[in-house]
C-alpha cells in the first residue's frame, strides 16, 4: 500500500490526545528516558521563565513594527497583524524564507542577541543533560517561525527533522512558542511513537521545508495541546510532527526551533551555520556580550558527511 496524506473523509478516524507533562520525571532520569523512548516526545509545563519569553517577544514584535506589519493601538507585546500590509509582500518574497516574513526582517531577528541566548537557558539545558546523561551540545543554528496570515503561508506538513539536519540521530528538537499559543493559533502536534520507525521517505509538499512524510492509514495517534507561555515540546529527529492550521486572519504565531544533542555525537557542518545567508560576524556585530560568540569552535566536535539521498523523493510503502 502506498502511503498518503489522510483525506477529508479519513479525518474522523484520527485519534487526538493531549500532551502529558514530564516535569516530574526530571527527578527520575530512568523514567524520563523510558517515556521518551515510548512516546517519542516530552512536554514540560512553563519550563522557560515567562519574563525571558516576554522579553524576546517584545524584540520580535518590534521587528513587525519596523516594517509596518502590525495593527496600531497595541502594547509592545500585542500580536495583531495588519492583514493588508502583510499581504502586500509577494509570494516570491515569502517563499525565500518560509518562516512568515521577508528576508530583510528575518535578518533583523537573527541579529538579536536574546534570540541566540535563550536556548542556553539552564532550565532547558537541564532537560537534555538529564535525558542524555552526557554533556550537551546546543546547535547554534536557531530558527524563528513568525507565522503570519499571509496568503502564501500553509501549515508545516508532517515531516521528520533528520533529513534537514542529519548528523546525529540523537539530535532533539526543542519547540516553544514565544507567548501563549492555543491550538487555534496553529501550534505543533506530534505523531506519538513514530520515531521508532527511523528515517522515512519523503515527497514534495507545500509548507516549510518543502517535503512531507506520506502517512500510512494506521498513523493517526496525534498528540497536541494548548501551549501556555513557557511551555516546551521536545522530540527526537525521527518523530513525525506538523503544525496545526491557524484559525485566525489577524494574528502572528511566534515560536523557536532549537536543537540539542550529546556533545560526543557527530554533527553536520550546516548546523553550525546561521539559519539565513548572514555570516556570524554580521549577526554578532551589535551584541553586548562575547561569551556565546563562536562557542562551539572550542568544543571537540565530530563532523559528519551530508547525504543528499535523505531529501530525494521516494514512495513510501506501508
Amino acid at each position: 500500500m502506498i502511503a498518503s496524506t489522510p483525506s477529508t473523509a479519513d479525518l474522523s478516524s484520527i485519534r487526538k490526545s493531549l500532551f502529558v507533562d514530564s516535569t516530574p520525571l526530571l527527578a527520575d532520569p530512568i523514567a524520563l528516558r523510558v517515556r521518551a523512548e515510548t512516546d517519542g516526545y516530552l512536554f514540560f509545563k512553563q519550563r522557560v521563565p515567562a519574563d525571558e519569553i516576554l522579553a524576546l517577544r517584545a524584540e520580535l514584535i518590534a521587528v513587525l513594527d519596523k516594517y509596518g506589519w502590525r495593527q496600531p493601538g497595541q502594547d509592545a507585546l500585542g500580536g495583531l497583524v495588519d492583514y493588508d500590509a502583510i499581504n502586500a509582500i509577494t509570494d516570491e518574497e515569502m517563499h525565500r524564507t518560509d518562516i512568515g516574513l521577508t528576508v530583510e526582517a528575518y535578518h533583523d531577528v537573527q541579529r538579536l542577541e536574546r534570540f541566540h541566548r535563550l536556548p542556553h537557558h539552564p532550565r532547558l539545558l537541564e532537560i537534555y543533560r538529564t535525558l542524555f546523561d552526557r554533556e550537551v551540545l546546543v546547535h547554534p543554528r536557531h530558527i524563528c517561525r513568525m507565522i503570519t496570515p499571509h496568503k502564501f503561508m500553509v501549515p508545516t506538513p508532517p515531516h521528520q527533522d533528520f533529513p534537514y539536519i542529519q548528523g546525529s540521530t540523537q539530535t532533539w528538537t526543542c519547540w516553544f512558542p514565544v507567548g501563549d499559543c492555543p491550538r487555534a493559533l496553529g501550534g505543533l502536534s506530534v505523531l506519538q511513537g513514530s520515531h521508532r520507525k527511523g528515517y522515512l521517505p519523503v515527497q514534495p509538499a507545500r509548507g516549510a521545508g518543502g517535503f512531507a512524510v506520506p502517512l500510512c492509514p494506521n498513523e493517526t495517534q496525534w498528540v497536541e495541546g494548548d501551549y501556555e507561555i513557557g511551555d516546551v515540546l521536545t522530540f527526537p529527529c525521527h518523530t513525525i510532527h506538523k503544525a496545526l492550521r491557524c484559525q485566525f486572519k489577524d494574528r502572528i504565531r511566534l515560536s523557536l526551533d532549537v536543537r540539542y544533542q550529546p556533545l560526543d555525537e557527530p554533527i553536520d557542518e550546516s548546523s553550525l551555520n546561521p539559519h539565513c545567508p548572514l555570516k556570524w560576524e554580521e549577526i554578532y556585530a551589535d551584541w553586548k556580550s562575547d561569551d556565546l560568540k563562536y562557542y562551539w569552535r572550542d568544543l571537540p566536535l565530530k563532523r559528519s558527511t551530508w547525504n543528499n539521498d535523505y531529501l530525494k523523493p521516494e514512495r513510501r510503502i506501508c
